[in-house]
């Protein structure tokens, strides 16, 4: 079958490893891809919320499937538009309907749907621009830290989390008042502060049916130690130690369950990923967030662990079948450390050559904010490239990881030196 991938991120060059391999895909098209897509499939370049151009792509290269990597196509609804198109709607489409990705495009309609499934999960209220002198004093009835999330789609950076109650109350009017995230915070939900451990649990459904993938962890802080602004994710590991059977165990029937019943429950239609951020807090699973995609750089280690024909996955997905696959998982450890552009995630620099790609050995380059001028591969994003690694342990794989970062070089490189130093 002709698949296509949307996106340019880490996360679909590791879409595009895994789809390469399967001797069911005929012909791969990435748009708009990236330096490392490039070398594994055709890349085209359109934007991922050019619904036209895609229609006209599909189209013209036959397309039988498209597997939709980034959040904003899908809140804007391309499941829909597809469905929709007499010319699309054989195309099977991996990645929920509008309705459904709206527990990602709006933070209150995933707490409202979190509440109404017995779902455990932070206590909250949400606010406008109006209401913001309640929101004020929501915040005074709250112990320190306070959490501050912008409703809509902030590409990651909407959550703010403030010890002090000034400044909370600032950042509150900042957010509502002064648009710091334009229309994303024209609502804001305050929630009471979790104290735990982070890890995300990644579902397949086709709707009915789930499976769940391995666990993962992701590091989202610039700074070692956890410190600094809020990052896309600057590395992950998988699986994560601290999550025990018991404990997965009660991921699966406290949340997961709940979490696919409710979807048909509320008529949600659902055919993809589910992202489900979680904390342990004590020994219970919360839930912070969902997404309606794989995480990044999350994807960069739990795909490689990942035995099956990702394709023959992708089709019972959309055929409703996925109850007749059996999920095979490397018992290995994958880990991936994100090798970022000097001054992200504020201002930084494109266009520095990166060097020592072809030096890298036994560890996999997923290239992100990396594109191709002029026949190198140069720097075009703030996250730039994902090194995984295998290993029996999580502390062999990051070992790996690190031993062939060595290797590489673009100016200003910047990575984290400690991921999994809190495992």
């Amino acid at each position: 079958m002709n698949i296509l991938i949307l996106g340019s991120g880490g996360r679909e060059h590791t879409f595009a490893w895994k789809i390469a391999q399967s001797p069911l895909c005929k012909n791969l098209f990435v748009a708009p891809g990236n330096s490392g897509t490039s070398e594994i499939a055709t890349n085209v370049n359109i934007s991922v919320t050019d619904f036209e151009a895609i229609k006209e792509l599909v189209m013209q290269k036959q397309i039988d499937m498209v597997v939709v990597g980034p959040e904003d196509p899908l809140v804007l609804g391309i499941h829909d538009f597809f469905l929709n198109d007499n010319n699309l709607k054989h195309v099977s489409v991996i990645g929920p309907q509008k309705k459904a990705a709206e527990l990602e495009g709006s933070k209150e309609f995933a707490k409202e749907f979190l509440f109404r499934h017995h779902i455990p999960t932070a206590a909250y209220e949400s606010f406008t621009k109006e209401t913001v002198d309640n929101g004020f004093a929501f915040l005074e009835t709250l112990k320190p830290p306070y959490v501050l999330k912008a409703d809509g789609l902030a590409a990651g950076k909407g959550v703010v989390i403030l010890n002090d109650l000034k400044e909370a109350k600032a950042e509150l009017k900042s957010m509502l008042v002064d648009a710091k995230f334009g229309k994303a915070s024209d609502k804001v939900v305050i929630e009471e502060f979790l104290d735990g451990i982070e890890l995300s649990c990644f579902v397949l459904t086709d709707g009915k049916n789930y499976k769940i993938l391995p666990t993962a962890k992701d590091y989202k802080r610039i700074g070692e130690g956890d410190t600094g602004l809020n990052t896309g994710g600057m590395g992950a590991v998988s699986p994560v130690p601290f999550a025990t059977d018991e404990f997965l165990s009660k991921i699966e029937e406290q949340i997961v369950k709940p979490t696919i019943k409710g979807f048909q429950k509320d008529n949600l239609p659902y055919i993809g990923f589910v992202f489900i951020g979680l904390i342990k807090v004590g020994d219970n699973p919360k839930v912070i967030e969902y997404n309606v995609r794989m995480g990044d750089p999350e994807t960069e280690v739990v795909l490689p662990r990942l035995k099956n024909d990702f394709v023959e996955i992708l089709q019972a997905m959309a055929n409703g079948t996925l109850d007749k696959i059996n999920i095979e998982i490397d018992k290995r450890a994958a880990t991936t450390i994100m090798l970022v552009s000097g001054g992200y995630p504020e201002a930084y620099e494109k266009g520095m050559r990166i060097s020592g790609i072809n030096n890298i050995e036994d560890s996999i380059p997923f290239h992100a904010g990396a594109s191709i001028v002029g026949g190198e591969v140069v720097t075009s994003g703030g996250r730039v490239m994902a090194i995984t690694s295998y290993g029996n342990t999580y502390k062999e794989a990051i070992k790996k990881s690190y031993q062939n970062i060595e290797k590489l070089h673009f100016d200003k490189m910047y990575y984290r030196k400690d991921i999994g130093f809190d495992l």
